[in-house]
């Protein structure tokens, strides 16, 4: 079947009756897991509309399939196919032992400059879980693609190129506190204002147009200031800055909300109980909070009278407390957006809250050009290839993220309820079988085919 290109007109997608989907299979389980996805994806597609759509799926290469076949972890024609079309969807990778390429998604997601990996995390009812109230996870993560200890930046120890950097760093800079300069290697860890204006934009966009109620901003930043520090405080600068009349900031809620309890509250004493401890602050810093408070009050027209109730809040929280705080307090978070790394580890943290990985759905997307590689969030589990016995979860559920990021939201809503019921009658893969009393044991395919007839 011939299909057409999804394309960008005017900083939207025109998506075709017929796109042309690139997709890679993966290594280890990816036939597997692909094989069963493939015929939820086509069966949900046609059951949502009736034939009159359907997915031109495209198989490129990478990882050890490619490396097997043409002598390359990464062809250029792969790259080449997903900035053509726009749109694709791939499974687990190996990731290259020795030099070169450190991993191939990595090097993915800095070729097309994917600049948000969106992680989903949302408890189907049934599944087994390690944590008392599952129930009470459903945040979106937005992490930073790019930039932070990823961008690769680093020198390894005893090599030529550490001692140039700790030279200039001690002698040009003036900085010794590296504790032992013979023997450290060294990381770079980038944090840019547009790169964290791009991702914050397209949190509090997803945050707005599905009707989430709070954007919470991680970070680090009472340690790293001019990095993690800079992340939060450029957050909450374009929050405000185009975004003014939709949003609120968490302490801005404080003051209007102060203010709404008790009108005749002065600036002051506003700043009080904003700041417990302003009685012990310089006269600067008193000034600075009762700044703050004039400020926020001067939205008393759109936001005063409890009208900031119906905003969405903009807050922030520090990494390691938020690591805490979604296992103890899942309830109080929304939609998220953080760094790279912090990411990496809020992802993994919440996915094992509702289950593990096996079904944690992830895209990697670039809002501006339209360019998205939706994927498995697991590993290649090599000793289980060609078994038919993993759960294919991951990236049935990607591939219903994918759906719905082309507009095709009643293939995307079949699929996920699919899968939802499935899990509910208790059919299901090895991983949750041994976890669940009464629960019938189904091979990958099956499980796929299970998913399908309960659509």
């Amino acid at each position: 079947m011939t299909g057409e290109k999804i394309r960008m007109e005017s900083g939207a997608l025109v998506v075709p009756n017929n796109p042309v989907i690139p997709f890679i299979e993966g290594d280890g389980t990816g036939p597997d897991i692909w094989k069963a996805s493939q015929k939820v994806f086509d069966a949900a597609v046609d059951k949502a509309y009736g034939g009159q759509r359907s997915i031109v799926w495209k198989e490129v290469y990478a990882g050890e399939n490619s490396f097997n076949k043409f002598g390359e972890w990464l062809p250029d024609e792969t790259v080449e196919a997903f900035k053509e079309y726009l749109v694709g969807i791939k499974g687990p990778l190996t990731t290259p032992i020795g030099g070169g390429i450190r991993s191939l998604n990595v090097a993915l997601r800095q070729l097309l400059d994917l600049y948000v990996c969106l992680r989903p995390v949302k408890y189907v009812d049934g599944v087994p879980s390690p944590v008392k109230k599952p129930g009470d996870v459903d945040m979106v993560i937005f992490r930073e693609n790019t930039e932070d200890i990823y961008a690769g930046i680093e020198w390894m120890e005893g090599s030529d190129e550490v001692h140039k950097v700790i030279n200039f760093i001690q002698n040009e800079m003036g900085i010794k506190n590296i504790r032992f300069p013979e023997t450290s290697g060294i990381g770079v860890k980038p944090i840019s204002k547009e790169g964290s204006y791009r991702l914050v934009k397209a949190a509090i966009e997803y945050a707005i147009s599905e009707e989430r109620k709070s954007l919470t901003l991680v970070h680090k930043g009472n340690i790293m200031k001019f990095t993690e520090g800079a992340f939060k405080s450029w957050g909450y600068e374009i929050a405000k800055k185009e975004y003014r009349d939709k949003v609120v900031t968490e302490r801005e809620s404080w003051i209007i909300g102060n203010k709404d309890n008790n009108p005749d509250l002065s600036v002051e004493e506003n700043a009080k109980l904003v700041e417990p401890g302003y009685t012990m602050m310089t006269d600067a810093q008193k000034q600075e909070v009762c700044a703050e408070v004039e400020d926020a009050l001067k939205l008393g027209s759109t936001h005063g009278n409890g009208k900031w109730k119906e905003k969405l809040m903009i807050r922030d929280a520090i990494a390691d407390i938020t690591l805490q705080q979604v296992l103890t307090r899942a309830k109080e978070f929304d939609v998220i957006a953080t760094m790279n790394l912090n990411g990496d580890y809020l992802s993994d943290a919440l996915a094992a809250q509702v289950g593990g990985i096996g079904i944690a759905p992830g895209a990697n997307i670039n809002y501006t050009t339209g360019h998205a590689i939706f994927e498995a969030t697991h590993g290649t589990a090599p000793k289980y290839a060609g078994l038919d016995k993993v759960n294919p979860g991951s990236v049935i559920l990607s591939g219903a993220m994918m759906l719905k990021y082309i507009g095709w939201i009643e293939a995307h809503d079949l699929i996920w309820n699919g899968l939802v019921k499935s899990v509910n009658q208790k059919k299901v893969t090895y991983d949750f079988h041994r976890l669940m009393e009464g629960a019938t044991l189904l091979k990958c395919s099956e499980f796929g085919s299970a998913i399908i007839d309960n659509m």
